[in-house]
């Protein structure tokens, strides 16, 4: 793979298109040093943006949650977000808007600095392994967990929320896993390092946790709107972890992990059942059916 420093082409930087080796940060940047820094995740397909204007407008509630505003439009974003994967040919990829604090000050507080603000954009297919998306991933179960809302901008994403999942996927990967399963402070079942999680029970039900320590994906949202068009039961609820062992089913949802079955859980292990290709299926069809306002 490419080093993402070594490619080529464009990036949207600060409202001009510039050479992909030339868009530079000073080291001294608040949001490097102290986590200023807020970003979004998008995927394109057949040249679209999927759900663009959501991805939007929760990057700038998530920097609004972080003390700071955008000097951009939704609409100047959206657009920018357009231009710049139609600048780099991009067909089916990942987009990625990122805002953060620069290098005015360099301490805690940080009230006078400029807020700078790029979207990048390239070629992307599976974010898991083909193999695995068909075979389901294998998860362990971190020890880190998701902290209480009163403590940290939990329904935002800000780039220091991501510094726990980077230590559990790193831990899992070593220990053979693909990726890790998060509880939340009261030790309930969260998510996955960077995507929200499903259960499948014997009755065909689905069932998936609050979110009310973690992120609301909109894939999350998405993929409950498919079920629920299906007739499909969803509990939204509390699922402790010694409930693992009775689900028959379980699937991973995300921007980049679209729908990812589950195979195991430690020691649970699942089908990759009908209901889960068929929702994987459905998820799909609408995406690729679905253009960009």
């Amino acid at each position: 793979m490419i080093p993402y420093d070594k490619r080529s082409g464009k990036i949207w930087y600060n409202g001009d298109l510039v050479d992909w080796s030339e868009v530079k940060l000073h080291v001294l940047s608040h949001g490097l040093h102290y986590a200023s820094c807020v970003f979004e995740g998008e995927r394109v397909y057949d040249g679209s943006i999927f759900k663009l204007e959501e991805h939007t407008s929760r990057l700038f509630y998530s920097a609004k949650r972080m003390g700071f505003e955008i000097p951009y439009t939704e609409a100047e974003i959206n657009s920018a977000s357009k231009k710049i994967i139609a600048t780099q040919k991009v067909e089916n990829g990942y987009v990625r808007p990122v805002a953060w604090r620069g290098s005015e000050m360099m301490a805690i507080s940080a009230q006078h600095t400029k807020i700078h603000v790029a979207i990048a954009t390239w070629e992307w297919g599976s974010y898991f392994d083909p193999k695995l998306k068909v075979e389901g991933i294998k998860l362990n179960i971190s020890k880190w967990r998701r902290p209480a809302p009163d403590t940290i901008p939990w329904d935002t994403k800000a780039s220091g929320l991501y510094m726990i999942c980077t230590l559990s996927k790193h831990e899992a990967e070593k220990q053979g896993y693909t990726d890790s399963l998060m509880l939340d402070y009261e030790g309930n079942v969260a998510e996955a390092t960077g995507a929200n999680i499903f259960f499948k029970d014997k009755n065909g039900e689905l069932h998936t946790p609050i979110p009310d320590s973690f992120l609301d994906g909109i894939t999350r949202r998405t993929v409950i709107e498919i079920a629920k068009s299906k007739n499909i039961k969803i509990h939204e609820r509390k699922i402790n972890p010694d409930e693992l062992r009775n689900f028959v089913g379980c699937f991973l949802t995300g921007t980049a992990a679209e729908v990812t079955p589950v195979s195991c859980i430690a020691e649970n292990h699942y089908k990759v059942c009908d209901m889960i290709i068929n929702l994987n299926e459905s998820y799909q069809t609408l995406v690729k059916k679905k253009k960009a306002a």
